[in-house]
């Protein structure tokens, strides 16, 4: 494993970071690790990387995320040992912890106490810096309003919402889904390392009329796929309904599209650029 690769240094704007990432990754990085203050993203690549392949991947990235093309300011790259970045990556990758929950990798020395639910996770090779803000407001919305009962996660990706729900809330009923085969396998692989693979119920694909309804859902999606599985999981939830991976600027559409469905009461709360709304 050891041997020569290439590190892509680009330099950014702090609010395009995670959008850089995502491009990085897109363009064949095998990880991604930002510094310290997340205004340069370094990818890894095992051969040159292609530069115009980086470039469209940014571009496209740019739109998704609605930001300017100004937000990347140089790309250079470097040759670098595997085993130095590898390195680099693992020290990267700290517990992220978010009210009682931790999320941290299996490396990490963390007690688990009566008051705190650790939960470990292999990190994949994507962003070293933690947890994402979007399952950062899942996770303190569950902290503030999940008492038990029946929980589903829809989009569960690693699974770390539903092991956080099975592994703190004794005696809860959860499933989880995602529509994505490869997610479901690493998000079984979690709970079995957690412990809790006899307490979740997961399954491939999305929901639908014939799903079961839970006291506390959690849809941490994208905003296009969130406002058009609303009318299902606003009919599903019989308690808390926590909306996550909404842009700031897509928050306006997703209130109205809960207006039409009579919705007008929901509360919405913000970490970075991410938007939570909880019904």
């Amino acid at each position: 494993m050891n041997g020569m690769w290439y590190a892509l240094d680009v330099d950014v704007e702090l609010r395009a970071r995670e959008a850089v990432g995502y491009a990085l990754m897109e363009a064949g990085a095998a990880g991604t690790t930002d510094n310290t203050d997340g205004t340069r993203i370094t990818g890894y690549f095992d051969g040159v990387p292609d530069r115009e392949r980086v470039r469209k991947e940014l571009l496209e990235a740019l739109r998704i995320y609605e930001l300017p093309s100004s937000s990347v300011r140089e790309m250079n790259v470097r040759e670098v040992e595997q085993r130095d970045w590898l390195e680099e990556w693992k020290k990267g990758w700290q517990p992220v912890e978010v009210g009682r929950f931790i999320i941290a990798p299996p490396w990490s020395a963390i007690d688990d106490t009566h008051d705190r639910c650790v939960i470990r996770v292999e990190p994949g090779m994507a962003f070293g810096t933690g947890t994402h803000e979007t399952t950062r407001l899942c996770l303190a919305a569950m902290q503030e309003y999940f008492e038990g009962g029946s929980f589903l996660d829809v989009g569960t990706g690693t699974g770390i919402l539903a092991i956080a729900a099975a592994a703190c809330a004794p005696g809860v009923h959860v499933e989880a889904c995602d529509t994505d085969a490869d997610a479901i396998e690493i998000a079984r692989q979690n709970a079995v390392a957690n412990g809790v693979s006899d307490r979740i119920k997961f399954w491939v694909g999305s929901i639908g009329e014939d799903t079961g309804s839970a006291d506390f859902i959690c849809a941490n999606l994208t905003a296009e796929v969130i406002a058009k599985l609303l009318p299902t999981l606003v009919g599903l939830c019989c308690g808390r309904l926590v909306l996550s991976g909404i842009l700031e600027t897509q928050t306006e559409m997703i209130l109205s599209r809960l207006a039409e469905l009579a919705i007008t009461d929901a509360e919405v709360v913000q970490d970075g650029e991410w938007v939570a709304i909880i019904v």
